[in-house]
Parts: structure tokens; C-alpha cells; sequence
């Protein structure tokens, strides 16, 4: 299952902003971080650049953890909230990287609403097309980030904000030599 680039653009940043807050640290912890953030996504508008902007950002990925590990009724109540609460009114823009793809808000709506729709009307495509196996959490001991798998066979295990992977393989490795044969 593939989804159009908009939307698994925007399931990327939700990954990517989840994952700002990790067991360790927060990488979303001053306005800073958040300008760094917006910037690295590509998310263009305007934007406060305060601390209350900074709260309402924190608050959203509070709220998209929560569709992230939860049941499907209760992704979708959480993700018909959000349309709700920001007053979404989906409609049909055109620009040069995605051609025509759905909007809700309009791009001088607060950064919290943009990113709480463009997130939720992603989600909403996922919940839609049967997809929500996809939305996981990293399978390593030592790690709780989410991930996004948009493998073909649906078999990524392992986040990509560090070397998940290579650890599980490494200790997987190591406890089969340190086995006995018989």
C-alpha cells in the first residue's frame, strides 16, 4: 500500500515529531528547537515564535502519540476531534510539488491548526485505506520511538533515529554464540 506523497509527507513529520521527545532528552524543549523543527520539515508559514506557539506544538504531539498507540475507534474519535476542534474545511489546493491535494486550513491559520490538520487529515487517509498496521513503535528494548512502515511487506521493526536495528541484530547475534551447540 502506497500513499500519495502528501500524506506520507505529512506522516513523516508527525514521526519526526513524535520522536522529538524521546526517553533521554526533548528536542522540542525551546522556541529554537521548534524553528529548527519547522525548518527542517519544510513547514512554511507563519508562526508566533513564542512560548505559547512552543506549548500548543508540544501539547499536539501529545495528542498525536495518542492516535499513534491507540485503538482504531478511539484513533478515530481523537483524529474527528482535531478536524473538529481547528474547524476544518477541506478543499483542493495546487502547488508545483504535489499538484492538487487536499487542505483544510489556509496557510495564515496558527501553526498549531496547520499542523494539527495537515497530521490529522493524514492520519484520517491511514484509518481510511485499512493502514493503521503501519503506525508502530520501534521494537528495540531500549527505545520507544515511532516509525512509519511503508515497506512492501509490512516488516520494518526498527525506528530510523538511531541504530535500532544494528543493536537488536548485534545482541540477536551474540546470544546465538553465546549458546551451546549440541
Amino acid at each position: 500500500m502506497t500513499f500519495a506523497p502528501d500524506i506520507e509527507a505529512s506522516l513523516r513529520t508527525i514521526v519526526n515529531l513524535l520522536n522529538t521527545e524521546v526517553s533521554f532528552a526533548d528536542m522540542l524543549s525551546t522556541v529554537p528547537d521548534l524553528d529548527h523543527f519547522l525548518q527542517t520539515e519544510n513547514f512554511n508559514g507563519p508562526h508566533a515564535q513564542d512560548q505559547s506557539e512552543l506549548r500548543s506544538i508540544r501539547q499536539l504531539r501529545s495528542q498525536l502519540k495518542g492516535i499513534w498507540t491507540t485503538n482504531e475507534d478511539d484513533a478515530v474519535y481523537k483524529v474527528n476531534q482535531i478536524l473538529r476542534n481547528v474547524n476544518a474545511q477541506p478543499q483542493l489546493i495546487k502547488n508545483e510539488k504535489w499538484g492538487y491535494h487536499l487542505h483544510a486550513t489556509t496557510n495564515r491559520a496558527p501553526l498549531y491548526d496547520r499542523m494539527a490538520v495537515d497530521a490529522a487529515m493524514a492520519l484520517a487517509e491511514v484509518i481510511r485505506s485499512g493502514g493503521r498496521e503501519r503506525l508502530r513503535i520501534c521494537a528495540s528494548t531500549d527505545c520507544g520511538a515511532a516509525l512509519l512502515d511503508l515497506s512492501r511487506n509490512r516488516s520494518k521493526l526498527y525506528c530510523d533515529t538511531g541504530n535500532c536495528a544494528n543493536r537488536e541484530h548485534v545482541r540477536a547475534y551474540r546470544a546465538r554464540k553465546a549458546t551451546p551447540r549440541s
